[in-house]
């Protein structure tokens, strides 16, 4: 389903609702809804989260719903802060954590591949050989900090790559050559968008996100009509 489609379908469910309070609606708040669906739809597959595991819940549904916006196995070169510390920074597109490998070694060893382990910011791993990154047992403690990503090692290894495996961000995704006079229009971050970005997302996610710009669309425009069908869409996310 192209943009202009969607926003067909965006108007025509709209109109079932009440048509004269949805008339002056513009392009850029019907893309804008769309682009705030597509984060909600994303962020519900991203976030059902464990405490000691950032990543999402993968089944073969979640992978299908946002295969086109994974990326995987990305090279980051790490900075070593002191004999134990190491980090790397997010790529710019980056938006949701799913997991990364990470290159260790050890001086008379072959290089090893370990696992990285996210930890809390009040876990004191480091105090116990059990919970402590280990070459032996190839695992690399890390936590998410402002700039990115901080690797722990237990002094006796070093770090030699970062493998990330990652949600980036969608493309904006609009209909501005529809917007006249100009066929342009500005964000409010200044970007000024100009012909047509299509969803990045399968087509099978379509309707889904679809219905959520609804439900956005309809609560900022206050019609408690569809209030029901809401609840619906979060039954079905839980």
């Amino acid at each position: 389903m192209n943009i202009k489609e969607m926003q067909y379908d965006i108007k025509f469910k709209l109109n079932k609702i009440d048509s004269q309070q949805y008339r002056n609606l513009r392009i850029p708040e019907l893309d804008w809804s769309i682009n705030e669906a597509h984060d909600i739809f994303i962020k519900s597959i991203a976030e059902p989260r464990t405490p000691s595991y950032l990543g999402f819940e993968v089944n073969q549904r979640t992978i299908d719903d946002i295969r086109t916006i994974v990326i995987n196995d990305l090279k980051l070169n790490p900075i070593k802060i002191d004999n134990k510390t190491y980090k790397v920074s997010l790529p710019q597109n980056y938006m949701f954590y799913i997991s990364a490998d990470v290159v260790i070694s050890r001086e008379n060893c072959s290089d090893r591949i370990a696992r990285a382990i996210v930890k809390q910011h009040d876990d004191r791993f480091e105090i116990s050989p059990f919970d402590d990154s280990s070459f032996e047992w190839k695992e690399v403690n890390i936590r998410f900090y402002e700039e990115g990503i901080k690797l722990f090692t237990n002094g006796t290894f070093e770090i030699k790559e970062v493998r990330l495996n990652y949600i980036r961000k969608h493309a904006y995704i609009h209909n501005a050559q529809d917007f006249l006079p100009t066929g342009s229009y500005k964000l409010p971050s200044g970007t000024v968008l100009t012909g047509i970005q299509n969803s990045e997302l399968p087509e099978h996610t379509h309707r889904e996100i679809i219905d959520i710009a609804v439900l956005i669309l309809t609560n900022n425009l206050e019609l408690p009509s569809y209030q029901l069908k809401q609840a619906k869409v979060n039954l079905n996310q839980t």
